[in-house]
């Protein structure tokens, strides 16, 4: 299943983020898939696509980084696979 995470920079806490994921990666627990990721303008949140089965590895790593930022886990459904659903009803 797919997820888009909302990750909130705590203030200040940026460049803490940056050296951490330098020194340990992203500490992802094998089985959560990490697809890709934005990060806005003025660095106040990342923007994160993820993939994963079993929703308590999402719990494992953000006890890596909860001292750091704050999470939104939200199920997210690919638009082309949304407009055939959609398209049936049609």
């Amino acid at each position: 299943m797919l997820f888009m995470v909302i990750e909130r920079f705590k203030d200040g806490k940026t460049k803490e983020i940056y050296r951490r994921f330098q020194e340990k990666g992203r500490m992802m627990p094998e089985g959560l898939k990490y697809i890709h990721s934005w990060v806005e303008v003025n660095c106040d949140r990342c923007f994160q696509l993820m993939e994963c089965d079993d929703l308590s590895l999402f719990q494992e790593w953000i006890l890596q980084w909860q001292d750091l930022a704050t999470f939104e886990i939200i199920p997210v459904v690919p638009s082309k696979q949304t407009a055939e659903i959609v398209n049936k009803t049609l």
